[in-house]
């Protein structure tokens, strides 16, 4: 089953909503996640320790993220995923419509392995 960080820019209510629709799903915020040691890292340290812990990492940088995850394909490392969200589709503060177009993607892709995959959110 898909385990899911949310970065920090999304709030932890997104959390709250997707484990509230799924029990049984793993997911944290990055203010809660490893008590808070990686708010304000890298995103190589933060996407590092989420790989390790298989953790699909879902942000709405789009800036930092897509270089990072280029060289690191062309260093042949590996990440548990990225999901992607687009401020213009689903805005920061449309908690119900991110928690919406995340359930769906959990729904549709339980049986994926998630390991350097790549995907962008729709609503």
């Amino acid at each position: 089953m898909l385990r899911l960080l949310l970065d920090e820019h999304i709030s932890p209510r997104v959390a709250d909503g997707l484990r509230r629709r799924n029990r049984l799903l793993v997911v944290s915020c990055l203010a809660e996640w490893e008590e808070g040691e990686f708010l304000g890292q890298q995103d190589a340290a933060c996407l590092q320790q989420a790989a390790v812990q298989g953790l699909t990492f879902v942000t709405y940088d789009r800036r930092t993220i897509p270089p990072l995850l280029k060289a690191w394909a062309e260093e042949e490392r590996k990440h548990s995923g990225v999901i992607f969200v687009d401020e213009k589709t689903i805005s920061p503060s449309d908690t119900g419509g991110l928690v919406r177009a995340l359930s769906n993607v959990l729904r549709k892709t339980a049986k994926w392995d998630w390991t350097n995959r790549i995907c962008f959110l729709r609503r």
